[in-house]
């Protein structure tokens, strides 16, 4: 299974890159959000991916956040949305777009997608809902685009600084489940402020019941 590539961008087309890993090149479908948003031909560029087999073909899917091969991952088992149909769900929307949408039960936004109809945008909705939150919270932790590790350099004869450890942090289950929520919504897009009164006001002693209830405070009235 090939899980992320790194390399040099040689071309773009309108769905797919071509990566340069060493003197092999690998075709990689991506959404025309990610296209947008990678750098130019020459430069370097790094890819989660997701491998589709079939009996003729090997298709590699790529995304910058974890998060969102996630939402890929999860679209795709729904009845009736291939990959390209989950490229231009995520294309359109974003992954933040799609968390909100589903746990907000708004078909209408998932429908807005290129190649989705009504009845396949209710079946998306329907089906990952209970699942929204718990992808949201990725976003917290590890749903990150990929970054260069930074590397600590320490001089010849010079003994390495030691670090007093951190001091793990006491909290209680609503506490960090609720820690867990602002953190959540502060990715989806939503201020600090808002979103801390909303988790306030949610009920829920889960995070994910947590992300849905304040979501649905913050949803526009009317």
């Amino acid at each position: 299974m090939i899980g992320r590539i790194a390399g040099r961008l040689d071309y773009r087309a309108s769905d797919h890159v071509l990566i340069d890993v060493r003197g092999v090149g690998y075709l990689v479908y991506v959404s025309e959000r990610t296209l947008a948003a990678l750098p130019g031909p020459g430069e370097a560029v790094a890819l989660y991916t997701d491998l589709l087999v079939r009996e003729d073909n090997l298709q590699l899917f790529g995304f910058p956040t974890l998060l969102e091969k996630e939402w890929h991952r999860l679209l795709t088992s729904v009845q009736g949305v291939g990959a390209k149909v989950s490229l231009a769900i995520l294309g359109t929307l974003g992954p933040e777009g799609v968390g909100r949408a589903i746990t907000l039960g708004d078909a209408a936004a998932v429908k807005s997608a290129p190649g989705v109809g009504p009845k396949l945008a209710a079946r998306v909705v329907n089906e990952l809902k209970e699942k929204a939150a718990g992808v949201m919270a990725m976003g917290s932790f590890g749903g990150g685009a990929l970054q260069p590790e930074p590397v600590e350099v320490v001089e010849a004869d010079t003994p390495a600084p030691t670090r007093a450890a951190a001091p793990a942090p006491v909290t209680g289950g609503r506490a960090e489940a609720q820690a867990d929520a602002l953190s959540a919504l502060v990715n989806l897009g939503y201020g600090q402020s808002e979103a801390a009164q909303a988790v306030a006001q949610a009920e829920g002693e889960d995070s994910g019941a947590l992300i849905r209830a304040a979501l649905k405070l913050l949803a526009p009235k009317g």
